[in-house]
This record gives structure tokens, sequence and C-alpha cells, in this order.
């Protein structure tokens, strides 16, 4: 009985270690995403002040504004940067991702996203 619960407790710890190191990869896939394809026009910190701003006539979001991005739920957001701005009545400006990143890497900006404004839809 107590090998059983030793081998239960290791394979236990295996599968948390297993998750963990899915997850840190993702995260970090996330952020290298938005450093590659978002920055140039919503900045480094996410505050719609990337280096292509002031040729815009429109400006981007702030993603690191809380009251702003609380409004937009996950379902928009995933479907902007899939479909571009124009698909939610937004800017022709946002281009569309879709062609360029898979649809588990944009739910993985939708989840950096929330993470820089540290706010979920509605709140």
């Amino acid at each position: 009985m107590k090998i059983i619960k030793v081998i239960v407790t290791e394979l236990c710890v295996a599968s948390l270690l297993l998750v963990w190191s899915m997850e840190a990869p993702a995260v970090e896939k996330a952020a290298d995403n938005y450093r590659t394809y978002c920055t140039q026009c919503h900045g480094l910190q996410g505050n719609g002040k990337g280096i292509n701003v002031r040729d815009m006539s429109v400006q981007p979001r702030d993603h690191s504004d809380a009251q702003e991005m609380s409004a937009r739920s996950d379902d928009d957001i995933f479907k902007v940067i899939k479909e571009g701005g124009v698909a939610i009545n937004k800017s022709v400006l946002m281009p569309p991702w879709g062609d360029v990143l898979s649809d588990e890497e944009i739910h993985g900006l939708v989840a950096h996203l929330r993470e820089m404004c540290q706010c979920s839809y509605g709140k």
C-alpha cells in the first residue's frame, strides 16, 4: 500500500511538472508574438504608443488600459486579431493576423493582453 501511495504521489508531481513546462513556453510564445507583431503600433508597454503611431490616422488601442480592455470580450479580441479591425467595426489599420498566427497563438495573445491590462471582460 505504501508503494502505491509513493507511485501515485510521484505521478502527480510528474503531471504537475509536465503541465507547468507546457504552460511556460506558451506564455513566452505569446509575449514573443506580441513583441513581433503588435509593438510597432501598440508599443512595448502596450500603451498604444508604438513607433508607427505618428503616421496613423487612428490611434492604436491602449492594451494597458483596464477600463477600455474590460469592455472587450475575449471573443472580440480573438476576432480582431484573427480578422482585423474591420471584423468588429474598428480601424482598417488593424491588420488580420489569421494567416500568420494559429488559433492557439491568437488565444495566447488574448491571454497575454488580459495580463497586460490586468483585467477581464466586464470588470
